[in-house]
């Protein structure tokens, strides 16, 4: 995740085996809603409209006349455990809109029960120091293991300059200790060192700003656990508060030009080492991008800056103040194509993905190869081709489980031959071939070659689309237009507007009809189930002594094109006057 503010340009995309991730606005995770821009603008308004909807309960129960005490748990139980999921995490950044929003709920229910609640900054405020307190019950036994004389650390005394430090250790002994001990990988031991230098177990002795670990012969000692300096500082607390107060008065005492240097430079310092929160940190540094999206802009702008200044009627400060403020057309363009694709971009639930997928694992385990055995045998393994010509393309009955993953989808009826045509079957008896046919044509021109594809189009035009054409298909009036404008030059994808038309008429009309029609049901119960092959040893050596050819992939593609030949000819139009001619000749 990238937490740096978003510039110009946004962000560059991120790729995952080569394909780009989706990126959204926000994501709900674990009943807490994360925003692009890292607010909890959005999150508060959901806790509180679901908390708002279940003070109609609290109050149908007040009207029962329920006690306060009753009133209290039912809140606790259904509102604030709502209005306090995950709130260590949000509470804290939140604006002061959204604290006044959700403290508006809770004086509703104050109200409606009519006793005091607790407030949700203390509730926050509990959970944190009872968060922190788990943190240090768990991290400062592992410390005081390392401090240990005998299976800890190895510390010893080292001089530095002029001084010497007693009890000192190095990044890298702490490093081994930790990713020997609780066995870990360089880079996870690592990190949890970090962590404790982060929080004050461990820190530096010679670059106390860099509050992390390094993996080399930098010094560190330990600190004591904060009980031993809450005890210590507790009773100094006094000399501490009186000390502030007078560097706060030595600080009044110096000049107007001293306070404003030294005040320039805490500011300064603290921006740097300790950002507010969602501002952008000077430490943080990103990947290195590829391409500059904003490369054009740039250009622009430094021929606009240029012509500012060879004119040489303005000064350098007004020909930069021209330059950074003029914006391009195209600048504008590009804003508002990316602000419509996310504004079109569709979000699915990730518990509707996950059911998604379970269905289709569901739908599809008994037809994966890795999965079930094929059936009658494997012919790889045993030489025997049977499962090769029961799922032959073209075959006269198909298998059970072929007829099964028809009823899947309609993608897959239509990517099986055999299954097209029992399909074609059903159409012909329905009077609406025209829409297969004219769906096979489109994706005949789109794959076929270059060469003919002027002379496919204008056959396509004349066959389904022409006004009064032998197979015309019905399609919308705007769809119809786009594809004849797209007909005076054609290309491989001039049919996809209609073609996609067709498809999702017959997928949701024509194909659930033939999954209840007497076609499909009639070739469920011609459907064969083979049984599973049981060779021998010898049987085995047999059939890789009687080893046969298969049939040439050419031998194949001949008899399908001459078949599509047929089935063409079948199709085309009917000259009325020659068959009567004829039919009077023989008589």
């Amino acid at each position: 995740m990238k937490y740096r503010k978003l510039q110009r340009g946004g962000h560059s995309p991120l790729y995952i085996n080569g394909a780009e991730v989706e990126r959204v606005s926000s994501v709900r995770f674990l009943r807490v809603h994360l925003t692009d821009d890292l607010t909890w603008s959005l999150h508060t308004n959901k806790v509180v409209r679901s908390a708002r909807q279940r003070l109609f309960f609290l109050r149908r129960l007040r009207k029962f006349g329920l006690p306060p005490d009753i009133l209290t748990n039912f809140y606790r139980c259904t509102i604030e455990s709502i209005l306090t999921a995950c709130i260590t995490v949000w509470y804290g950044s939140c604006t002061a809109y959204d604290r006044k929003a959700l403290k508006r709920v809770v004086r509703t229910v104050e109200s409606i029960i009519g006793s005091k609640l607790p407030d949700l900054q203390d509730i926050h405020r509990s959970r944190c120091l009872r968060k922190i307190q788990k943190i240090r019950q768990e991290v400062e036994p592992m410390v005081l293991e390392m401090q240990d004389s005998k299976s800890g650390v190895k510390s010893s005394e080292q001089k530095l300059n002029i001084t010497s430090i007693p009890h000192a250790v190095t990044g890298q002994d702490i490093l081994a200790w930790i990713a020997s001990h609780m066995k870990l990988d360089p880079q996870e031991a690592q990190a949890i060192g970090t962590m404790l230098v982060a929080y004050g177990f461990i820190y530096p002795l010679q670059d106390h700003k860099k509050l992390i670990l390094k993996p080399d012969g930098s010094l560190y000692r330990f600190q004591e656990y904060y009980d031993k300096l809450h005890k210590w500082l507790n009773h100094k607390w006094d000399f501490i508060v009186m000390q502030a107060k007078e560097q706060y008065r030595a600080g009044k005492e110096r000049q107007k030009a001293d306070r404003v240097v030294f005040d320039c430079q805490e500011r300064a310092y603290w921006i740097v080492h300790r950002p507010p929160p969602r501002t952008h940190s000077a430490m943080d540094y990103g990947v290195d991008r590829l391409i500059d999206p904003n490369a054009e802009e740039v250009k622009v702008k430094l021929s606009v800056l240029s012509e500012c200044l060879i004119s040489g009627e303005n000064s350098v400060y007004e020909c930069v103040h021209v330059c950074i403020c003029q914006k391009t057309f195209d600048y504008y363009r590009r804003i508002i194509i990316f602000t419509q694709q996310a504004i079109m971009r569709p979000k699915v639930k990730s518990t509707v993905s996950l059911g998604a997928i379970v269905k289709h694992m569901t739908t599809y385990k008994d037809h994966d190869p890795f999965l079930a055995p094929c059936l009658p045998s494997n012919p790889w393994q045993t030489d025997d081709d049977t499962y090769w010509e029961l799922n032959m393309r073209n075959a006269e009955i198909p298998t059970k489980m072929r007829v099964e993953r028809w009823s899947f989808s309609f993608f897959e009826l239509l990517n099986d031959p055999r299954g097209r045509t029992d399909f074609k079957v059903f159409l012909k008896k329905e009077f609406s071939g025209e829409n297969l046919a004219f769906w096979e044509a489109a994706e005949e021109l789109k794959w076929g070659a270059a060469s003919s594809m002027s002379v496919k189009a204008e056959t396509i035009f004349k066959t389904f689309l022409a006004p009064g054409a032998p197979r015309w298909i019905n399609i919308d009036g705007r769809t119809m237009g786009l594809t004849v404008k797209g007909l005076e030059h054609p290309h491989r994808y001039v049919l996809d507007a209609a073609q996609t038309h067709i498809f999702m008429l017959m997928k949701k009309d024509t194909f659930y009809r033939y999954l209840k029609s007497p076609v499909y049901k009639d070739i469920q119960k011609k459907a064969v189930s083979p049984a599973p092959h049981n060779f021998s040893a010898a049987q085995l050596e047999q059939n890789a002594r009687n080893r046969k050819p298969g049939i040439d992939p050419i031998i194949i593609w001949q008899q399908e094109e001459e078949e599509r030949a047929k089935a063409a000819a079948a199709a085309g139009p009917i000259d009325i006057k020659k068959l009567m001619a004829s039919k009077l000749d023989r008589k």
